[in-house]
């Protein structure tokens, strides 16, 4: 008779974690720990895998090695334990870099004489021979290994150190293994039973679906603004906040800070010390936010968060699952808010430079899973769930964006044909990508090595582009009628459904993707708003701007831009102080023409009785940046350009970013000694006149079109416009 049919497991839960009924899958998998088999199990977080090692490891003799990889975390496990199991202290240890000689020797002497039921080891400190040695001398239960997803490449946070532990377990001698993780595709899945050689493993799957969540992306427009409305709508609710950058979690919290949010950073260049009182802060409520990168999360028990917040899309979407998971834990409301702007998809793919070509082809498949599901106008939940595995049945979950605010569907039978031709004619050995480019006849460098431009089926779908046909293909996927190979992750093949489609098409509903790429932080277009702009204030306000730019013999859009006074028909800024907080008004600009507009706006709103909506107003945090201070003291010294970029590692269009940013606020910059060295006077005056006396608006494109592309860089317009507005506007 095995070992967990002679117990009874619930009087074990009552005894040590003063539970009466297990959870979902905990009690099988317990069971199957139990009989000695080895066991992998996914479970999402918050569905309390813990449990699943941490009870049979205080019934099984033996001491149960868990590796982990989060030191950080380590203490906090073992403290947990040894408030569960308050009869010994001994019970539960961790093996790592951080402990001194005399710890470790309690820690083995502990193990030795048969005290420590948990011994909780990083896989670096595993890989030491004289821990090999130690752990060869004692007898162990089963090896648990935490975050098992870390054994893959393709999993949001690879470690090539767990590739190690397999060999390193068999070194110490055999025994059951459970590995456990929160977040596995197929493909990592698939990953993690080959690598820690346990092919035949029982395998429990819980359900990735967490019904209470919210899914929700919007455009990156005005985005600190948007997060401090949201907060401030929801007063007291606790929720996090990521950033990809330290930089911006500071900014971001500073920025909450001063609007009356309670809110602290963390991310990992700060202080241990100041990172573990900002945890235990939040953790106890004395404050409601934590702005953080994707250092802060992993095991925080806090059942009750309300919202996490993404202000950078994630680099992949299994990193997006797990850190969205941390909201309402326990059962409660949880929404789950991404911003999303191509640039920054465009960002990380920079950052993936230098790498191996191995690691970016891997990078660039996770972040192209990313901007699909951001694009997409399929429902969230059955993308997510697709993307791990599962099948989600119901066309309409209620709770995404997707689903709650529906784009029109069109019949696209015609098109999922022609998109399955195309995938069997070369021979299903091809990403979407590729698949995309030869139906809508883009003779890509890739497509022509191939020879697919030659094929019969090339430009199949040329009445519609790559972006189109990428939406069909990412559709198909959720349909089944294709699927990704496991070993060739993102080679598309044709499932036995998808060949019963070719020879019998039925209606096949298609949204289009969301097209988020002509919106940004200077482009407050109307689809990024959650206010109706007042057109009777808009129509007074561009009258007062034609009026004074007729004084001033300046054009309109040198005042202020459409989007400014749009911002200001939603918002009524009726001080300086407020009027400096609308979209493209720095206190330069606010300074010289603002007096004007704050007093129509006061005398309009007291005429129509008007209710502003206060929580609008955000208060800014000091300018401070030094990227911003450097620069002004590098062009008043007469730096090239150039070498400003190259000191702060920068590239030329982000630099023009920044002194387009300086120059709108109101700051003026001389900028003549480097223009006179790239463009000649008569180009200078051409450019300049154009936007002093035909353009009707600021767009680049317009002048390139205007000017012709021939003869003018976009850089070359950028400058002058940077001239123009610094020389006209300031």
């Amino acid at each position: 008779m095995s070992v967990s049919t002679d117990i009874s497991l619930a009087d074990y839960l009552k005894k040590y974690f003063g539970f009466d009924t297990f959870k979902g899958n905990q009690e099988v998998i317990i069971r199957n720990l139990l009989d000695g088999e080895d066991t992998f199990v996914l479970m999402p977080t918050g569905g309390g895998k813990s449990l699943c090692y941490q009870l049979p490891s205080l019934i099984l003799p033996g001491t149960a090695i868990v590796i982990s990889p989060l030191i950080a975390l380590m203490k906090n496990q073992v403290d947990a334990m040894r408030n569960f199991v308050s009869t010994d202290d001994g019970i539960a240890h961790f093996l790592n870099s951080s402990l001194s000689k005399a710890a470790i020797q309690q820690v083995r002497k502990d193990v030795t004489e048969q005290r420590t039921k948990l011994l909780y080891v990083a896989p670096e400190s595993l890989t030491k021979e004289e821990n090999i040695e130690f752990l060869k001398q004692i007898n162990i239960s089963f090896f648990a290994i935490d975050e098992a997803h870390c054994i893959s490449e393709w999993g949001h946070d690879f470690r090539p150190e767990y590739r190690r532990i397999r060999p390193i377990v068999e070194k110490i001698g055999r025994a059951p293994i459970i590995a456990l993780t929160a977040t596995a595709t197929p493909k990592v899945q698939h990953d993690i039973l080959k690598n820690l050689g346990m092919p035949d493993a029982s395998v429990f799957k819980s359900s990735f679906n967490r019904p209470n969540l919210y899914y929700e992306v919007r455009p990156k427009v005005n985005a600190t603004r948007e997060i401090i409305k949201y907060i401030k709508a929801n007063p007291g609710k606790s929720g996090i906040i990521y950033c990809l950058s330290r930089k911006k979690v500071e900014e971001l919290a500073e920025t909450l800070q001063v609007n009356g949010i309670k809110a602290l950073a963390y991310h990992a260049g700060m202080d241990s010390a100041t990172r573990s009182e900002n945890q235990d802060k939040f953790l106890m409520e004395d404050v409601d936010v934590i702005v953080a990168t994707i250092a802060f999360g992993m095991g925080i028990d806090k059942p009750d968060v309300r919202f996490v917040i993404h202000y950078d899309i994630p680099k992949s979407l299994e990193g997006y699952y797990q850190e969205t998971g941390r909201a309402g834990r326990d059962g409660g409301e949880g929404r789950c808010i991404a911003f999303y702007s191509y640039k920054d998809i465009q960002k990380l793919e920079k950052f993936m430079q230098g790498k191996p070509v191995a690691e970016q082809e891997i990078g660039k498949q996770l972040l192209l899973e990313t901007t699909a599901y951001a694009e997409s106008a399929v429902c969230r939940r059955k993308m997510l769930l697709h993307y791990f595995g599962e099948d989600y049945t119901e066309e309409n979950c209620g709770t995404c964006d997707n689903c709650t605010h529906p784009k029109k569907q069109f019949e696209g039978k015609d098109y999922v044909v022609k998109a399955l031709k195309v995938i069997l004619a070369v021979h299903q050995k091809f990403k979407a990508e590729h698949v995309a480019q030869v139906l809508s006849g883009h003779a890509t460098s890739g497509v022509k090595s191939y020879k697919h431009h030659l094929l019969e089926v090339f430009g199949l779908g040329k009445e519609k582009d790559e972006k189109f046909w990428a939406a069909v293909l990412r559709q198909m996927l959720v349909h089944y009628l294709i699927e990704k190979e496991i070993e060739n992750y993102g080679l598309l093949k044709v499932t036995p459904k998808g060949h019963a489609f070719i020879e019998k098409p039925y209606s096949f509903m298609i949204v289009e993707n969301h097209d988020y790429e002509s919106l940004d932080e200077d482009n407050a277009a109307a689809s990024g708003r959650t206010a109706a702009v007042d057109e009777e204030l808009l129509s007074i306000l561009k009258d007062l701007r034609k009026e004074i730019a007729r004084k001033k013999n300046l054009p309109p859009f040198v005042i202020f831009q459409d989007p400014s006074l749009e911002d200001m028909a939603i918002h009524y800024p009726v001080s300086l102080e407020e009027l400096n907080n609308i979209t493209g008004v720095g206190q330069g600009k606010a300074l010289r023409y603002g007096k004007e507009f704050v007093e129509v706006i006061k005398k309009y709103v007291e005429e129509k009785e008007i209710v502003r909506p206060a929580e609008m107003v955000v208060k800014s945090v000091v300018n401070k940046s030094g990227l911003k201070v450097y620069i002004i003291q590098s062009i008043d010294r007469k730096i090239s350009l150039e070498d400003i970029a190259n000191s702060k590692n920068i590239e030329m269009g982000e630099l023009l970013d920044e002194i387009e940013s300086i120059v709108h606020s109101g700051t003026r910059l001389n900028l003549d000694y480097y223009i006179n060295q790239v463009m000649d006077e008569d180009h200078q005056q051409e450019v300049f006149d154009y936007f002093r006396e035909e353009a009707e608006d600021e767009s680049i494109k317009a002048a390139l079109d205007e000017l012709g592309e021939d003869d003018y860089s976009e850089e070359d317009i950028r400058l002058m416009r940077i001239k123009f507005f610094s020389e006209m506007g300031n």
